[in-house]
């Protein structure tokens, strides 16, 4: 199992654009709509976890999701899967890249590529807001954390601190009114 979830993250980290956050759509129906080794509640915690633990998010996710199914192999090989094939292509393109930049072509294939990564980055925002159940009366959440940090800048570090303390007050305040 180890070799196939190497192989996973491998393929995973060597075919997608973007970053962490575009390969969570790819990741999520790897991980869980085809070998289903753990289910989408199970995901988005890991994706929360992996968010607010320092490093590369990727690589975050892959060792969390390695770790859960296998320990610490499991994490060593999910990290080294996401991240072999970006070490590779990055050490390539340093050895190229003076070579082909003022090429028209590849700057014409970047400005491509920049819309799909958007939305790649766009597509999961939506599955996690159903998973995380969010509606019409908590749907503020987000927009207003969205406006905090592009507009002034607000570490989303505060951010994640402030909605988990009112959370916990939230439910402790309708834990009393039970």
């Amino acid at each position: 199992m180890l070799l196939k979830f190497f192989l996973i993250c491998c393929k995973i980290g060597a075919f997608t654009l973007g970053g962490g956050y575009a390969m969570i759509p790819i990741m999520e129906k790897e991980f869980v709509d085809k070998k289903q080794w753990m289910n989408k509640q199970e995901f988005l915690d890991i994706m929360v976890v992996s968010q607010t633990t320092p490093g590369i998010f990727s690589i975050d996710m892959a060792s969390h999701i390695g770790y859960k199914l296998k320990g610490i192999w499991g994490g060593i090989v999910g990290a080294l899967g996401i991240a072999l094939p970006s070490i590779i292509a990055i050490l390539l393109i340093a050895m190229c890249f003076h070579h082909i930049e003022d090429n028209e072509y590849v700057a014409k294939f970047f400005k491509g590529v920049r819309p799909a990564v958007v939305a790649l980055i766009a597509a999961p925002c939506f599955t996690m807001a159903k998973t995380a159940k969010v509606n019409k009366y908590n749907c503020w959440i987000p927009v207003v954390a969205c406006l905090l940090i592009a507009l002034f800048n607000v570490s989303p570090i505060w951010i994640i601190m402030v909605a988990g303390i009112s959370g916990y007050l939230y439910g402790q305040l309708k834990k009393d009114k039970a």
